[in-house]
């Protein structure tokens, strides 16, 4: 028996190697991530926006800046991305380098932690520290959030991570392995540096923010579905039937559910700097308050159990039916 099991075991080490990879990267990213200004896709962030400063242009034709973001995009990803693949795959043991790349991958995935801290700010009337602790998990400003504001952005934040942490990981790793994944994180690394609702990068961004969009567009799918079924029959029917289709459409559409969910507004506008941009509200009830906001982490908690929980199940599954095969 342990002889033919062995057999049956190794016909698909692959696989039970890569959900035992993602399984520990995962949870090692949930519970002990590294600091921000060790993490690459930081850095990758701070050089995007250097480099966006020197060759974006707004006074130049749409056209130009189209040209100039595309250019930018390939510049910043193609290099990096080639390196990264060529290593893992001359690695001896590529299991290693793997779950170092998923593991960096998946850095905002311990947002929940800041998100608890805001809410204990707020309780406190500290709304200084809980600006502060969002600023660096936002693309625009939070000097002048009020506390309904700040709770607004720490569920919007809360509800989309996961779209480009643990299911695209998940997704991305077992279609295409670690290169896919690296593209998918960089492209959406990048479109948070330029946002085309900043009007700064409204022509910039557009590359970037149609392919991040497109590539991440299932896996947010996913991710809205496993927070809807939590909501009920109204959140499934905002998953499937959306009354906003604003940029950025995957976030807005997976907010819309968790505003359906919670029976509170969500979206409204932003400010960059001192520049005030008008964005659709998701009005499903009244302003959030903290207490809308530990809602919200107990459903986003429950939905990335069952998403952990696949890791497990779906290869435990496939050895099951291979051992009844035999």
């Amino acid at each position: 028996m342990v002889p033919e099991f062995t057999k049956i075991f190794s016909q698909d080490s692959q696989l039970y190697t890569g959900a035992l990879v993602l399984l520990v990267s995962v949870l090692l990213a949930r519970i002990a991530p590294l600091p921000r200004n060790l993490q690459p896709l930081e850095w990758l962030s701070q050089v995007a926006k250097n480099l966006s400063v020197k060759v974006n242009h707004t006074r130049r034709a749409s056209s130009q800046q189209l040209i100039a973001g595309t250019l930018a995009m390939l510049l910043l990803i193609v290099p990096f991305w080639a390196l990264i693949s060529f290593f893992v795959e001359l690695a001896e043991f590529p299991w290693f380098f793997e779950a170092i790349v998923i593991y960096l991958c998946l850095q905002d995935d311990h947002f929940r932690y800041i998100a608890n801290e805001v809410v204990i700010s707020i309780k406190r009337d500290n709304k200084v520290r809980a600006r502060s602790l969002l600023a660096p998990w936002l693309n625009r400003s939070t000097q002048s959030l009020s506390s309904v504001g700040l709770c607004k952005a720490t569920i919007e934040r809360l509800s989309t991570t996961s779209i480009y942490g643990t299911v695209s990981a998940i997704l991305f790793y077992s279609i295409g392995g670690i290169p896919l994944l690296i593209v998918a994180r960089m492209l959406k690394q990048l479109e948070f540096c330029w946002p085309i609702y900043n009007p700064q990068y409204r022509h910039f961004g557009m590359p970037v923010y149609a392919l991040s969009t497109v590539i991440h567009f299932i896996p947010a799918k996913l991710w809205s579905l496993s927070l809807a079924i939590q909501g009920g029959p109204q959140s499934l029917a905002a998953l499937f039937n959306p009354k906003v289709n604003s940029v950025p459409m995957n976030e807005y559409q997976t907010c819309e559910v968790v505003a359906c969910a919670l029976k509170v507004e969500l979206g409204g506008p932003v400010k960059f700097n001192d520049l005030k941009v008008n964005m659709s509200k998701l009005n499903y009830g009244c302003h959030p308050l903290e207490n809308d906001v530990q809602r919200a982490l107990k459903i986003n908690s429950i939905a990335f159990s069952l998403w952990a929980l696949a890791i497990i199940v779906l290869p435990g599954i496939w050895a099951a039916l291979r051992v009844i095969q035999s």
